[in-house]
C-alpha cells in the first residue's frame, strides 16, 4: 500500500474488500493504475501483478519530503531549462490568434475589452496553475515521474472517490477530443487566413477578382505534400524560416499600426452586449495555450519553477496578456469599424511594404499548418491504426490526405476568419481550458481535509466551470448565428 503525503493513506494496489464498499478502487481501476505506474517507470507489468510494494523504492530524501517526490525520478534526456521554457511558453502562446485581437477589442469596446482580457488571462492562468498542481498531487499519489495532460484527466478520476472511477475513460476521450477538434480548428483557420491574405495581393495587381474559395483549392495539392512528411525533424526548418517571418511582419503591422493614431473618442468603449460572447471566443483562443503546457512541464530541469510566484508561467502569461492587449487595443483604435479578421488584412493594398507583410505572413502560417496537424493526426492515428495492420504506411498517408482535404472543405464552407477563431476558441478552449482543470482541481482534492472553511475550493471551481460553460453556450451560438448569416449571403 503507498501512501500520499498530504491527506490519508490511499490504496493504489490492493486486494477488492467486498465488506468495505466504496473505501477502495475497483479491480479495473487497479490495473489501469498498475499500467500507468509500470509504464511510467518502465517496470514489466508480469513483475507487478498481485503485488502490494511500491513500484519505485522510496529513499531517504524521499522520506524527508514526507512521500515519493516525482521530480527526482524523472528521466529526460535533454531537459529544459527555466529561460528555454519561458521562450518556448511565449512561443506556444503567441500565434496567429495575436492577428485577431483587434477583432476581439471590437466585439467589445476599447476600456471593456482591456479590463476582460485581463481577467481572462488570469483566470486563464489559474486554471493552468491548478491543473499543474494537480498533476503533481497525483504523480506522488501514485509514484510515477509525469503525467501528459491526458493522463491526468484520466488518472484524476481513477484516483479519486469510487463513484467518480467510471467517468475517467470518458474525461481522457473527451481531452483527446477537444484537442484533436480545437487544432484541427485551427488548421482550418490557417487555410481561410492564408488565402484571405493571398487574395488581396493578387487582387490588388490584377483586375480580375477570383472567389477565395479558388485560392483554398489552389493550395490544397501543398498542403497535402506538405502533411505527408510524417517526421518532425524534417519539418524544424521550416518552422524557424515560419518564426522569423512572423517576427519581421509583426514588426512592419505595429509600424504600420502606430502611425497616425486617431482619438479614443472614435471608437467605442464599451460594444453592445450581445457582441461580448465573440470576444470570450475569440480571446480565449488566442490566450489559451493549455494544450503545451504539461509537455513543457514534464521536460524541465527544474520544473518546481514552473508554478508558484515567481515562475515561468507567471512572467511568460503576463507578456502574452500584455502583448495581446496591445496589438487588440491599439489595432482596434487605429482601424475602428472597419477592423477585420486579421490585423494584416487592414494594412494599405496601395504599398509594397505592407502587401510584403501579406505574403510573408501567408507563407509563415502556411509553413505552421504542419506541426499544427501533427498532434491531431498522432492522437487519431494512434486509436485508429490498429485497424490497419495489413499495409500500415498506405492507410496512414491515405488518412493524412483525407484530413487535410477535411480542413480544407471546412475552410472553403466558412471562409471568414471572425466566426471561426470564435467557434473554436468558444467550444475547444472553455471546456479544456477552463472547465476540465477546475473539474480535475475539484476530483484530486476531494478527499483531502481543508476544502476549507465554507467550502471554498468548491464555490472556486464551481463559479470557473459555470463561467467556461456560460461562455461555451454563449459563443458557440453567437459564432453559429454569424456563420449562418454568411451561408445567407
Amino acid at each position: 500500500m503507498v501512501g500520499s503525503s498530504y491527506g490519508s493513506m490511499r490504496p493504489i494496489i490492493t486486494e477488492l474488500d467486498n465488506n468495505k464498499k466504496g473505501s477502495i478502487r475497483t479491480d479495473v481501476a487497479d490495473l489501469v493504475l498498475v499500467k500507468y505506474k509500470c509504464s511510467s517507470n518502465g517496470v514489466p507489468v508480469t513483475q507487478t501483478n498481485g503485488s502490494t510494494l511500491p513500484l519505485v523504492p522510496s529513499t531517504s530524501k524521499d522520506a524527508e519530503l514526507g512521500g515519493y517526490d516525482p521530480f527526482d525520478h524523472r528521466v529526460v534526456q535533454h531537459p529544459t531549462t527555466d529561460m528555454e521554457t519561458f521562450i518556448h511558453l511565449l512561443k506556444g502562446s503567441l500565434g496567429s490568434g495575436i492577428l485577431a485581437m483587434p477583432l476581439a477589442f471590437m466585439n467589445a469596446g476599447l476600456i471593456f475589452g482591456l479590463v476582460a482580457t485581463a481577467i481572462i488571462g488570469f483566470v486563464c492562468t489559474y486554471c493552468v496553475h491548478i491543473l499543474v498542481r494537480s498533476s503533481h498531487k497525483l504523480c506522488r499519489r501514485m509514484q510515477v515521474p509525469a503525467l501528459g495532460f491526458a493522463d491526468v484527466a484520466e488518472v484524476a478520476f481513477l484516483a479519486g472517490p469510487p463513484a467518480f472511477q467510471k467517468f475517467s475513460g470518458l474525461f481522457r476521450g473527451l481531452v483527446n477530443t477537444f484537442l484533436t477538434i480545437d487544432l484541427l480548428g485551427c488548421c482550418c483557420v490557417y487555410i481561410v487566413f492564408v488565402s484571405q491574405n493571398l487574395k488581396q495581393v493578387v487582387d490588388s495587381y490584377f483586375e480580375a477578382e477570383m472567389n477565395i474559395r479558388w485560392y483554398m483549392l489552389i493550395l490544397m495539392p501543398f498542403i497535402i505534400a506538405m502533411n505527408l512528411i510524417r517526421n518532425l525533424k524534417y519539418l524544424a526548418p521550416f518552422s524557424m524560416i515560419a518564426n522569423f517571418l512572423v517576427g519581421i511582419c509583426m514588426s512592419i503591422t505595429f509600424w504600420y499600426m502606430f502611425q497616425d493614431m486617431p482619438s479614443t473618442k472614435t471608437v467605442d468603449y464599451i460594444a453592445d452586449w450581445h457582441k461580448w460572447p465573440l470576444f470570450f471566443g475569440t480571446a480565449i483562443f488566442a490566450l489559451e495555450g493549455i494544450g503545451v503546457v504539461m509537455p513543457l512541464e514534464n521536460n524541465m530541469k527544474t520544473p518546481q519553477h514552473f508554478i508558484g510566484c515567481p515562475s515561468v508561467l507567471n512572467f511568460g502569461m503576463a507578456i502574452v496578456v500584455v502583448l495581446y492587449s496591445t496589438v487588440g487595443l491599439f489595432g482596434y483604435l487605429k482601424y475602428g469599424k472597419e477592423t477585420k479578421g486579421s490585423i494584416t488584412l487592414n494594412l494599405p493594398t496601395d504599398e509594397l511594404l505592407a502587401q510584403s507583410v501579406k505574403v510573408m505572413i501567408a507563407v509563415a502560417i502556411f509553413f505552421t499548418y504542419s506541426l499544427q496537424f501533427y498532434v491531431p493526426f498522432e492522437i487519431i492515428w494512434k486509436g485508429t491504426k490498429h485497424r490497419f495492420t495489413s499495409h500500415p504506411d498506405f492507410f496512414e498517408y491515405l488518412l493524412r490526405v483525407i484530413l487535410v482535404v477535411c480542413t480544407v472543405g471546412i475552410a472553403i464552407a466558412v471562409p471568414e476568419l471572425g466566426p471561426v477563431i470564435s467557434l473554436v476558441g468558444a467550444l475547444c478552449l472553455s471546456f479544456l481550458g477552463l472547465i476540465l482543470p477546475s473539474c480535475i482541481d475539484l476530483v484530486t482534492t476531494w478527499e483531502e481535509p481543508g476544502l476549507g472553511k465554507g467550502y471554498w475550493r468548491l464555490w472556486k471551481n464551481m463559479i470557473i466551470i459555470a463561467f467556461g460553460i456560460l461562455g461555451l453556450v454563449t459563443g458557440v451560438y453567437s459564432s453559429m448565428i454569424d456563420i449562418f448569416e454568411l451561408f445567407k449571403h
